[in-house]
């Protein structure tokens, strides 16, 4: 049987959760504010849960930040009465989600069909995967900073676009990226000139891949992958991958997990492809502070690609898309990026 909490325990618990909700109510301002562009008076829904403590304080902190803003509690109502109560939100509205798993609303595609009704979506999605500590890291995620994201992102990206190599030093191990790359994605809260406003947070991420997937070719080193649960999943010792053509062809230190994506990747897809390259830049996440939601933890500062033949954003003509089925986060041993020959990383931070 479990000790009781004394008084003096949930004092501190309370005392933690008011300093969390302040923290957050912060960030989730600055969000809205600044990246979402929404006015506090400005027509908001708020759907949330209440099984997680991380749950529990992002919703306090949208009360304050949204003061005029419709609540409804998930677990309290029908998966009916949430869709009716997106009908007659006009576009421009805001809709976050606040989700301890992922809301289930039959076949509705919430996010997707929200954008194509013009709304902005703010979606927090397996806050119940990060408690403790991790309900931290993750509100310290949501801080935005317009100037180093927008700045620093768009540096990359111009880098990258025109860059004609790279390389990824994993600490004494090397991937050679040897062509140009696709045209990079932003994911740094600018929505300007796009066609939906938001998406899923914590942001903080450039990414793109190799043009010719067989010009990635090298070895790299990986402290962390995404298990078969979708979730963090990082091994005693990095495990060194060696990479030819674009293909994953032996792999050295692998545990028992790690050896269960590939034969799952290699299942469907019969070869495991190295596809995107990721340049995170959330710096609330690190190799020393982590969440267990893969999904949450792809924004660490740093290197990760993706395992598998499934990327949405680059069509590829060896690719038929109803064909690919995988894409696993792995995250790299980041000591050094190069764009052509000039260094744009390192000591855990981006330098451009």
């Amino acid at each position: 049987m479990s000790p009781s909490l004394s008084a003096t325990d949930t004092s501190r618990l309370d005392a933690i959760t008011d300093a969390a909700v302040g923290m957050a109510a912060a960030n989730v301002a600055d969000l809205l504010a600044m990246a979402i562009e929404h006015r506090p008076e400005d027509t908001a829904l708020v759907v949330h849960d209440t099984d997680s403590w991380l749950n529990i304080v992002l919703t306090e902190a949208y009360r304050r930040a949204l003061p005029h803003a419709a609540f409804i509690d998930f677990g309290e109502v029908a998966a009916d009465d949430v869709l009716a109560a997106f009908a007659p939100l006009a576009p421009g509205s805001l809709v976050v989600l606040i989700q301890s798993t992922s809301f289930r609303l039959e076949a509705f595609r919430i996010r997707i069909e929200l954008f194509k009704r013009g709304l902005k979506v703010i979606e927090h999605v397996h806050l119940g995967r990060m408690p403790g500590v991790q309900g931290l890291h993750y509100i310290a995620g949501l801080a935005y900073d317009p100037a180093y994201y927008r700045g620093v992102g768009q540096a990359l990206k111009t880098r990258i676009d025109r860059a004609r190599h790279g390389m990824l030093d994993s600490g004494g191990e090397q991937l050679v990226f040897a062509g140009p790359f696709e045209e990079a994605k932003l994911n740094v809260g600018d929505y300007s000139g796009m066609k939906n406003v938001g998406g899923q947070f914590p942001i903080g991420e450039v990414f793109t891949e190799a043009r010719d997937l067989e010009a990635v070719n090298g070895c790299v080193r990986i402290f962390v992958f995404g298990d078969t649960r979708f979730m963090v999943n990082r091994p005693e010792k990095p495990i060194t991958l060696m990479i030819d053509k674009g293909r994953v062809v032996a792999v050295i230190d692998a545990t028992p997990e790690f050896e269960a994506v590939l034969a799952q990747i290699r299942a469907h897809e019969g070869e495991v492809w190295v596809r995107e390259l990721g340049f995170g830049m959330n710096r609330a996440f690190s190799r020393e502070q982590m969440v267990n939601d893969i999904g949450t933890y792809e924004r660490m500062c740093g290197i990760h690609l993706s395992l598998g033949a499934k990327h949405g954003v680059y069509a590829k003509p060896q690719f038929k898309r109803k064909d690919t089925r995988f894409h696993v986060d792995v995250f790299a041993v980041t000591e050094g990026v190069y764009l052509d020959d000039e260094l744009v990383y390192r000591d855990g931070a981006w330098i451009v």
